[in-house]
């Protein structure tokens, strides 16, 4: 199995019919927070003036750009073309993990072969994205996180939906944002994951939980609920409690620690 760390070789392999080229930087500095991107390669009929924007942000950040004539109309040969091609790079073992970057249920099976093959995949597209993809990658990052524009959440209103009860957060969030599909509710969630992970005495620690909470749910992630930070977002939520612990020989280092609050600490129901 490959190991999924900052190291790793990537391969990010873009279907430029369903992705922009708007969030391509974005992209690729998400893409570094898991390894370093040694293939880059973006796969479209580059002849269509729908893909006429890419030209400059290919330029720009190295990515090869694959051409691929539509041989029939309603047939889609850049699928076809990109996952022959992420077959070949997949059994020349260069490579530790994919970027599939597509909001297409068509890269299902494509990311379970290379994921039965020991590889990292990582998933990226918007939030329509068909749930079978969503699950069949390691991560799925939703795209609508790395858009840097007026309609993003401010930090300033991130804090607040964060420490809001979950359903008024949420619509809040999408007063703010273009509508997308509803997240999944934080709650259960966590509970679950935490279930899975915590010792005896019901505490984990943060990263075991972060884990969980992704094997769980590929596409988690804290920014979906306005907050950057995992601990950040753990913290806000009434049903926790939170503690630092030192770590480290001369406990040089904290490490955050959450439990679910005990029944009698609970807030009562009015």
């Amino acid at each position: 199995m490959a190991t999924k760390n900052g190291n790793d070789r990537l391969a990010v392999m873009i279907d430029a019919d369903n992705a922009q080229a708007s969030l391509v930087h974005e992209l690729l500095a998400e893409v570094s927070r898991y390894g370093t991107a040694t293939i880059k390669r973006a796969y479209g009929d580059w002849t269509t003036p729908n893909l006429s924007k890419w030209k400059g942000v290919l330029h720009a950040s190295a990515i090869q750009p694959i051409q691929q004539f539509r041989y029939t109309t309603g047939k889609n040969a850049t699928d076809s073309a990109l996952i022959i091609d992420a077959m070949d790079v997949l059994h020349s073992g260069h490579v530790d993990g994919f970027c599939l970057v597509s909001s297409d249920s068509d890269f299902t099976r494509l990311a379970t072969r290379i994921r039965e093959a020991g590889l990292a995949v990582y998933g990226f597209g918007e939030r329509h994205t068909p749930e079978p993809f969503v699950a069949a990658c390691d991560k799925f990052i939703y795209t609508e996180i790395l858009r840097q524009k007026p309609e993003e959440l401010k930090p300033e209103d991130a804090s607040t939906i964060a420490s809001k009860p979950e359903g008024e957060a949420r619509a809040d969030s999408e007063a703010k944002a273009p509508a997308v599909a509803e997240l999944p509710k934080l709650k259960p969630m966590v509970l679950k994951a935490l279930e899975a992970v915590a010792r005896d005495d019901g505490w984990a620690t943060l990263s075991s939980l972060g884990s969980q909470l992704n094997r769980n749910h590929p596409s988690f992630d804290s920014r979906n609920y306005g907050v950057t930070k995992l601990g950040d977002l753990m913290r806000k939520q009434t049903y926790l409690e939170t503690k630092e612990v030192a770590a480290g020989d001369a406990g040089q280092h904290v490490n955050l620690q959450v439990r679910r609050k005990p029944a009698s600490a609970a807030p009562k129901a009015v």
